[in-house]
């Protein structure tokens, strides 16, 4: 069972038909359902052990899906297992995504006539497969998927099409599609959006999309409700895939459909970027200086794919580009020992059964400021702090900011904080270039001149330069003070613990 639903205050009158039946007591169970002489299904400890004299190996079958040990016996774990049915002439059917390489999954289905003394089983046996497949995630889940077909070079109605519809219908999701066709559309989609019929907005797309999807969010009357009700995921259909590398594991499209379909509800922290007069929200990261240069002022190496990222870093250590600045920071956790021992903490905690934060009321807009606007005086619990060498803050909400960059390792999804990088430009070359190579081994928090700390809010003002790249989650906003101050909670995800993300931490 995935757990009570009285007083889920989520409870929609369609959910009930999504979620799992209260479960039989144990004695009543059978783990194996006989469905002819020679065959069975058995619910095994970890997997679904399906043994069949006349068995044939799928061709491509690999990584676990086969026992590779007996010819006559198949073995799919409960992750795998996509949907489960008792049709009405008989048929148990079983679907289940097929590993056919390291890196991709595709849909693949089983039928069996259950023998006639079993058939008054099958029903209570596929219930206990369900359960054991799902957990405490939701059934056939309701999405509002959009698909950017501009993204992955062009790529993105192809990928989605190809490799993340099928695993989506395969688990019996109810799927509403919109392509995408200009910039800000997703944020209009979300902004108009029906809370109450969908639970989650599949973002079939890069990490823009997403950035769209909470802004639009952002933007409704019940704002607070909607951030909260609503999860946000993303497949990686993009050039910039970070949000499901951190909470799906993967850059694959199937995988993380299979992720998507089988994600538990996590609270996603979010942070109010404030610049002028505008506010927008930011799931992912904000940097100035080296790594927002390395990052926007790369944008006709998009050829080169992520090596552009390192070459344009390369190129600012070189130079000793520094970017003075005066920062003023809102501490909580200030030394590596501390943050190390925050994260160790969250991650000892079990996996999230449910989500139990109160649903916002309906006339529930975004949280306000607690601390203002970059217009107001600094408050005066917070540390302002003189970066004449500044070469770069680089703020993250999550761990990784591309495959091999596991910029944030003590990154949480809801601790109600920013990681905080801050570096000097002028540091030694040979030095500097060791620090970001020691990022794709998981050793760069533990480089002696890397200041990692973790912050509820903060504000940059840049000195001596009045042109220059800030990136707000991958997007370019334009160059000048700007302050972050984190909401806890106030979003919501879908990751596989429901709490933590799917990288190396320290």
């Amino acid at each position: 069972m995935a757990f009570a639903m009285e007083d889920d205050p989520f409870k929609d009158p369609s959910l009930d038909a999504r979620m799992p039946s209260p479960p039989h007591p144990a004695a009543s169970v059978p783990a194996t359902l006989a469905v002819g002489r020679n065959a069975a299904l058995t619910l095994g400890t970890d997997s679904l052990v399906i043994t069949d004299e006349d068995l044939v190996e799928p061709k491509g079958a690999c990584c676990g899906l086969l026992s590779g040990q007996n010819k006559t016996t198949r073995s799919v774990p409960f992750y795998n297992v996509l949907w489960a049915e008792h049709s009405a002439n008989g048929e148990v059917t079983i679907h289940y995504a097929q590993a056919v390489s390291t890196t991709a999954v595709r849909p693949a289905i089983i039928s069996y006539q259950p023998e006639k003394s079993e058939t008054r089983h099958a029903d209570i046996w596929i219930e206990q497969l369900l359960d054991r497949a799902y957990g405490a995630s939701q059934r056939r889940k309701r999405m509002k998927v959009l698909v950017n077909p501009f993204g992955g070079q062009g790529n993105g109605s192809k990928i989605y099409n190809n490799h993340i519809a099928p695993i989506f219908a395969a688990a019996q999701c109810e799927l509403d599609v919109e392509y995408t066709n200009h910039n800000g559309h997703a944020v209009e989609i979300a902004r108009d959006l029906d809370i109450d019929t969908y639970d989650v907005v599949a973002c079939c797309s890069g990490d823009g999309v997403p950035h769209e999807v909470w802004n639009g969010l952002s933007q409704k009357d019940d704002a607070a409700r909607a951030l909260m009700k609503i999860a946000v995921a993303q497949l990686p259909c993009g050039s910039g895939n970070a949000m499901s590398l951190n909470f799906n594991g993967t850059d694959s499209p199937s995988l993380a459909a299979l992720a998507t379909v089988k994600g538990l509800r996590t609270p996603l922290d979010l942070t109010s970027i404030t610049q002028g007069d505008k506010r927008t929200l930011s799931f992912l990261s904000q940097s100035v200086g080296m790594v927002a240069e390395s990052d926007l002022a790369t944008e006709h190496l998009r050829w080169m794919g992520s090596a552009r990222f390192t070459w344009g870093a390369l190129v600012r250590l070189i130079r000793k580009s520094v970017y003075p600045a005066d920062i003023a920071i809102k501490f909580e956790v200030d030394t590596k020992d501390g943050v190390r021992q925050k994260y160790r903490t969250e991650a000892a905690k079990p996996p999230r059964k449910h989500d139990d934060r109160p649903l916002p009321s309906h006339d529930k807009a975004l949280p306000e400021l607690r601390y203002g606007t970059v217009n107001d005086p600094v408050p005066s619990d917070w540390e302002i702090i003189p970066h004449d060498k500044l070469g770069s803050l680089y703020a993250g909400n999550m761990a990784y900011m591309s495959p091999d960059a596991n910029f944030f390792p003590a990154s949480l999804p809801n601790d109600g904080c920013l990681d905080l990088i801050r570096l000097d430009g002028d540091i030694n070359r040979q030095t500097a270039i060791t620090a970001m190579l020691s990022i794709e081994h998981n050793k760069f928090f533990d480089i002696p001149h890397v200041n990692y700390t973790k912050v509820s809010a903060y504000r940059i003002i840049p000195k001596n330069q009045v042109t220059g790249y800030i990136s707000i989650d991958g997007e370019k906003i334009p160059f000048g003070p700007f302050q972050a101050e984190v909401h806890a909670g106030l979003g919501t995800a879908l990751s596989k613990s429901g709490h933590m993300y799917e990288a190396k931490g320290v």
